[in-house]
């Protein structure tokens, strides 16, 4: 159960954060890292915390001095990787809109198939898509 509960806190402090050549990262692994770095601040600062709402974020932000310092960089890869998966996927239509029509005729952002069609199509879709597609976490 003390798990379960390091778990869902951790995944509470990555809900709402809006979302280079690396990979982001996803939101499980974002809570299993904060879990692991964070576990126990959570249970010591704010084990009393309401999950949602941010609160959980703000009660371990307010004691920043406090807590680990390991889940305060933690804290801030997790919150730029999801930024950064975020962006890319609000973009991967705009970035793939010439492969798609170049590709994938008939298809357009939104089809059932458009990102499958981008995928197996990834050897001569350009690299700014394809890049896209690896952020926003779809290859």
């Amino acid at each position: 159960m003390r798990f379960i509960t390091i778990g869902l806190a951790a995944a509470a402090l990555t809900a709402g954060i809006a979302a280079a050549s690396a990979q982001t990262m996803s939101y499980s692994d974002a809570g299993a890292l904060l879990a692991q770095s964070c576990g126990k601040d959570i249970e010591k600062y704010c084990a009393k915390v309401n999950l949602g709402d941010g609160a959980l974020r703000d009660c371990l932000m307010g004691a920043n001095s406090k807590v680990n310092p390991q889940c305060v960089a933690d804290y801030q890869t997790v919150v730029a990787s999801l930024t950064k998966r975020a962006a890319a996927q609000a973009s991967v239509a705009k970035l793939c809109r010439n492969d798609v029509a170049r590709h994938c005729q008939g298809m357009v952002a939104g089809d059932a198939h458009f990102l499958s069609c981008l995928n197996a199509a990834y050897r001569v879709v350009t690299a700014a898509c394809n890049q896209a597609i690896v952020d926003a976490g779809w290859r």
